[in-house]
């Protein structure tokens, strides 16, 4: 054992001490020179034999405890623990197995696959060094530094105050009035839209969505017990008549609606339509649910549904998870204070509160001013990639209709089966995302939602001109 243990610590390599001993006790454990039950010595021995102090063998020893190389036997010391073989990884270059029928659950697995996002066409989310990843770095480490009592206990039920207020300054930007009381943090949109309608629907009543729109809540709403209905959505919004019969018909509870930067098609309510929207609604008695998620990609002069309405029929929801970081899971819900009230009751039965460090953090980065800046750099990325993108699929015989002037998202319509398209696109490791998942009816369907930033990838157009041709 001591030969075993006999390595040289580099004092000036700039590797913390513990950090060398862990390494270097590790890989003997992996390549066998340690066997399996062999006793280490003790931490006073190993710190004589390596100069160290005993301190330092206390870390060393209990990180490597923690990750599984060793285990302490109270009263007999520390020995080598047998290791378990690491489950088998297929490596990145095996395509994932296609199932015989895709679905909303087969896309969102794909989409966590960890795959490179520019083999990733179909994400709904921006790459990596298109974000601000040191903003985000620098926020953990000023909060590392900040007193960490108010980090060890849980939230407020509405969220981190200092944040609410922050959100109320940005959402009267756009003109939407909101005070503290009237916000709740979430776990994203994606819970937001979940406490909303196990708020204020029951099983068997009816939601109405756009059509096309984004694919999660279906499979959601219909886990609860709803009747999801698809409105027809158009360039400058939903279809008004269309609208109009399908709420005397239904007499839905909810509409949820992306106003600005449609998901798929990144189109926006025209201000007309706004308003008429909420007429049907105050005609009707449903709420409308506005989905605001990409609000930070949009230049600019967007009509509002809840800056019209005030927030009396309308709930607002938004988030950072496109703009800064999908990892931070940060959302919020805007309405009245009868209604924040209550949705932070449910918040609190289903998940206590919410993170208050992602929530920290978020108000550390938009507090700071900086994400500003990072938004329009954002913009200007992919308005400089949108048009070259748009003559290159028209080149290809595939329809970009309606174009869009801002956001992400282009919904196109390639001529065939999408589903097929995706099958076959899933052989070569590549992800896109079918319009049948895009709609309630699930019918099969022409149209795919591209992603513009995981459109930089060669392989990504070698497939699509090998599908032209």
């Amino acid at each position: 054992m001591t030969d075993t243990l006999a390595f040289a610590l580099a004092r000036d390599a700039g590797a913390p001490l513990a950090d060398q001993i862990v390494s270097a006790v590790a890989a003997r454990v992996d390549e066998r020179l340690l066997r399996p039950g062999a006793r280490m010595p003790s931490i006073r021995r190993f710190a004589a034999s390596h100069g160290v102090s005993p301190f330092t063998v206390v870390a060393s020893y209990d990180r490597l405890v923690a990750q599984g190389y060793l285990e302490s036997r109270r009263g007999a010391g520390f020995f080598v623990r047998e290791r378990q073989a690491p489950a088998h990884k297929p490596a990145s270059s095996q395509p994932a197995p296609v199932p015989a029928e895709l679905d909303i659950a087969w896309l969102v697995r794909s989409m966590f696959r960890q795959a490179p996002l520019g083999l990733a066409p179909g994400s709904g989310v921006l790459p990596a060094d298109w974000l601000d990843g040191a903003a985000v770095a620098n926020a953990l480490r000023a909060l590392s530094r900040q007193n960490c009592d108010g980090l060890l206990n849980y939230g407020l039920p509405h969220g981190f105050l200092p944040l609410r207020q922050q959100l109320q300054r940005t959402l009267a930007e756009l003109e939407i009035e909101a005070a503290p009381e009237q916000l709740v943090t979430t776990l994203g949109v994606t819970q937001a839209l979940d406490l909303v309608a196990r708020a204020f629907c029951q099983p068997g009543d009816t939601v109405l969505v756009d059509d096309p729109a984004w694919f999660l809540m279906f499979g959601s709403f219909a886990a609860m017990g709803l009747k999801v209905v698809g409105v027809p959505r158009l360039a400058d919004g939903p279809d008004l008549a269309r609208l109009e019969e399908l709420a005397a018909l239904h007499r839905p509870r909810l509409f949820v609606i992306n106003s600005v930067l449609h998901n798929p098609s990144s189109t926006s309510v025209s201000a007309a339509k706004a308003f008429q929207v909420l007429r049907v609604a105050e005609q009707h008695d449903f709420l409308v649910v506005e989905d605001d998620i990409y609000c930070g990609l949009h230049p600019g002069g967007a009509t509002r549904l809840a800056a019209l309405d005030g927030l009396r029929r309308v709930i607002y929801l938004g988030g950072f998870s496109k703009s800064m970081a999908a990892n931070l899971r940060v959302g919020f819900v805007a309405t009245s204070r009868e209604r924040a009230a209550l949705l932070a009751d449910r918040k609190m039965l289903a998940t206590l509160s919410t993170s208050d460090i992602g929530e920290r953090v978020v108000y550390k980065i938009l507090a700071e001013g900086h994400h500003r800046k990072h938004l329009d750099r954002v913009r200007g990325r992919l308005d400089a990639a949108r048009p070259g993108a748009l003559r290159r699929l028209e080149a290809l015989g595939m329809r970009v209709d309606p174009a869009p002037a801002a956001g992400m998202f282009l919904w196109v319509d390639v001529g065939a089966d999408t589903n097929a398209l995706t099958a076959r696109a899933m052989r070569q490791d590549l992800l896109l995302a079918p319009g049948s998942l895009f709609s309630p009816s699930q019918q099969p369907s022409t149209r795919m939602r591209l992603n513009l930033a995981a459109l930089q990838d060669p392989a990504v157009w070698r497939f699509l001109e090998a599908r032209a041709g």
